[in-house]
This record gives C-alpha cells, structure tokens and sequence, in this order.
C-alpha cells in the first residue's frame, strides 16, 4: 500500500469511526435517556446526530479521501466506473476496522451496560419485519443516499459546497423515516461494527440479519447510480459540446468529493 492510499484509508477509518460513535452512540444515549425506550422526540436525536455526523466528516475528509465511510458507497463508485477496483478492498477494510473501533469507544464511553440495552447501538429489524421487508427497506433508504451524493458530490454540474449538508440531510430523512422499521443501517460498516463490539461484551447480536443490510445497500446504490445516470446523464458533460469553442467538461466523478484531491 502506496502513502498515499495509506493516509486515505486513514480518513476513511477515522471517518466511520466518528460515524460509529456519533451515530449509534446517539442511540446509545437516546436509550439511556428514555429509560430504555425509543420515543419520537429520540428518534429525531438520532436522526439528527447522524446526518451531522455524516456531513462533518464529509467536509473533513471529502478532500482527502472521497469520505465514503460506507462499503456501499465505495462499492456504487467502484460498480460505475468512477472509482478503481484495486482501492476499493483496501477502503472496506479500513471502513470495517473503523466501525469496530468506533463500537468499542462506545462501550468505553457508555460501559456494557450499553451492550445489554442497545447492543452498542446496534440495528436490527423491528416487530414484524421480515428479511425481504427489510432488504427492501435498506435498498430505498440506501438509495436515497446514494442519490444525493451522485447529485451533489459525483456530479459535476453540482454547486459547490452543498455536498456534505446535503448528504447529511439525506441521512436524517431516511433515519426518521425507515429507522423504526431496520435501524436504517444504509451501510454494512454501521451494522458490522456494533455487531462485534456488542459480541466482544457477550450481547446478543442477530448476527443472521446482517446479509440483509449489506444486500439491501448494495442493491439501493446501484439502483440509485443507474438511475442518476439515466435520468440526469451527467455522463454527458463529460464530452465536447456541439459548439466547437465549447470545451469538456471535467471527467466526471474523478476528483473532489468522490476520490480526494490532496495527494
């Protein structure tokens, strides 16, 4: 692994750490502080810790490594073409490890009483919700996400500068919305962290629920990335225009927010 990619990685793993403690740890909290119980007024704690978490990190990081913190969103770009295959396991791997770290924070932070109440944070389906239930739950609100970064952050028609609020408002909605329903994980990192750090404790993980968060997000982002480009081609600004004094746009999905500038 070059330097390079070695610092990326870095700020991937950093990045879905913060995701994990300020995410799920809003949970944690959230419990704690209804005595066990999720009522609106906690969702909402949630919902709104996670969409700021979520675009802090993008302004944190976006330059330096894309900030996908989500195995989802690397997965989509890889899938498309607007980020290389040979980064991307190297991306998982740092994204998972961050996740893991940023569960047992929480543990420290909260001690195992969070493992008995709210399994670190964990996510796992509600009262009757069955498994296509939930992949479908997961693909819609993954493709909710995954929309707005291909608008916001891969295209390059976007304004400039909205990108992490906007992504972070992404995750509010669809937490407040399907959060009842699966935890609306909308990234296997999320589900995988809390999983083992909860398991480490002696929690009780419903380790055979994971495939659907990690197949619901895959198919909810690649829904979104044929779509976008179907729908909004943005592909197409990638070519000359019919004015020949009308220079290419910038390739497309090749810098910026998607893979990091700073080198």
């Amino acid at each position: 692994m070059d330097a390079t990619l070695l610092r990326r990685c870095a700020a991937e793993g950093l990045g879905t750490a913060l995701l994990v403690v300020f995410g799920p740890g809003s949970l944690v909290a959230a419990l704690r502080l209804g005595d066990g119980e999720l009522d609106p007024a906690g969702l909402s704690m949630v919902a709104l810790s996670f969409g700021l978490v979520v675009a802090l990190a993008v302004y944190a990081f976006g330059t330096t490594s894309g900030a996908h913190i989500n195995p989802a969103v690397t997965v989509t770009l890889a899938a498309t073409g607007r980020f290389p295959w040979r980064d991307a396991g190297p991306y998982v791997l740092a994204q998972l490890l961050g996740a893991v770290v940023g569960a047992l924070l929480v543990v420290a932070s909260f001690g195992t009483a969070s493992v008995d109440t709210s399994a670190a944070g964990a996510v796992s389906f509600g009262d009757g919700v069955g498994y296509p239930q939930a992949i479908l739950v997961e693909a819609l609100a993954t493709f909710l996400l995954l929309l707005t970064i291909f608008a916001l952050a891969v295209d390059t028609r976007a304004p400039a500068g909205w990108a992490g609020l906007m992504i972070g408002l992404s995750v509010t909605c669809l937490v407040l919305v399907f959060g009842p329903l699966t935890g609306a994980a909308v990234n296997p990192a999320r589900a995988f962290g809390p999983f083992v750090g909860a398991a480490l404790f002696g929690g009780d993980v419903p380790w055979s629920q994971l495939p659907a968060y990690v197949i619901g997000s895959l198919l909810g982002g690649l829904a979104a990335a044929l779509s976008y480009d179907a729908i909004a081609r943005p592909r197409d600004h990638d070519a000359p225009g019919e004015d020949e004094d009308q220079p290419p746009g910038e390739p497309q999905g090749a810098a910026g927010d998607v893979v990091g500038r700073r080198t």
